[in-house]
């Protein structure tokens, strides 16, 4: 076919005929390589179906490599069991697929994962990883069941006079911004008759005063926050605030908190499910808070 192309001839040979247009199937794999390494992710998925040689390069190490995090191998061994580590000797494309998908470590409280569009390290602290006042009293708050977490539970506070949920997380993520989120939901869910439905018997007091939101970092960086609690029957991401690693290479110690300190009044009915954090170029749907 090149020999064709080249010599201006037509299919059966006629020199005479007009030039044979170049297709898709003509581009070289290692250009279509060099083109798929400028794409995102989705975007290498969707053009390795237009044929073999796009498909053949979207299997190129250098490109998946360069998608994802530079401290991939200290994921994988800091949440792999040995058995699993073994990862490691997979494609880059095969490594980027599994770690897409959320990883638990630390006992099941925590989970790790990749952002699918970016590439960017997101994790996720569950209620039972975070230290809650009054957590151990059951008048006020126990653990419950729902489908609705990818923990499969949730704390639930029936009533309190001092709301305060604390969490600490130390990592060494990739440099870039990141944003920190709590997912929180406004009555009781359940399931009935196939059906989901909210009690929100006990919700009262997010409307009088705004929750707290706080964020420290191990190098300075502080954030404060605050937010009234609203939408009964829907989870919310609340932003609490963004942080900047610049050194990759060193461990950032975060702090955060959650707090509704004021006891001239209870409040209750609220779930908490977890602490989020996010690249910032990941966009989610959140409510952001003054």
């Amino acid at each position: 076919m090149g020999a064709n192309i080249s010599g201006g001839g037509s299919i059966d040979g006629d020199a005479t005929g007009p030039p044979l247009r170049p297709r898709l199937d003509d581009i070289p794999e290692s250009c279509a390589a060099l083109i798929l390494a400028r794409l995102n992710p989705p975007e290498i998925c969707n053009l390795a179906r237009l044929n073999r040689s796009f498909r053949s390069a979207s299997l190129a190490d250098f490109i998946w490599e360069s998608k994802l995090p530079s401290n991939y191998k200290l994921i994988v061994e800091k949440v792999f069991v040995e058995e699993d580590r073994d990862l490691m000797n997979l494609k880059k494309k095969d490594i980027y697929a599994r770690l897409t998908k959320p990883i638990p470590f630390d006992g099941g409280t925590k989970e790790i994962w990749l952002d699918k569009n970016t590439g960017g390290v997101c994790l996720s602290m569950s209620s039972k990883a975070l230290t809650i006042t009054g957590i151990d009293d059951r008048r006020y708050w126990n653990h419950i069941s729902t489908e609705e977490s990818s923990y499969r539970t949730v704390a639930y506070l029936q009533q309190t006079w001092w709301f305060e949920v604390d969490g600490e997380l130390e990592f060494q993520f990739p440099a870039g911004t990141y944003s920190l989120f709590f997912r929180l939901h406004l009555g009781k869910s359940s399931k009935r008759l196939g059906r989901r439905v909210c009690n929100t018997e006990h919700v009262h007091g997010w409307d009088i005063k705004p929750v707290q939101f706080q964020l420290t970092t191990s190098d300075g960086q502080h954030v404060v926050s605050r937010c009234y609690l609203d939408n009964p029957g829907s989870w919310v991401l609340y932003h609490v605030g963004d942080f900047i690693v610049e050194n990759s290479n060193a461990l950032t110690n975060i702090k955060f908190s959650s707090t509704q300190i004021d006891c001239t009044h209870t409040k209750g009915g609220l779930c908490v499910d977890a602490a989020f954090i996010y690249p910032s170029s990941a966009r989610k749907e959140a409510k952001l808070c003054s």
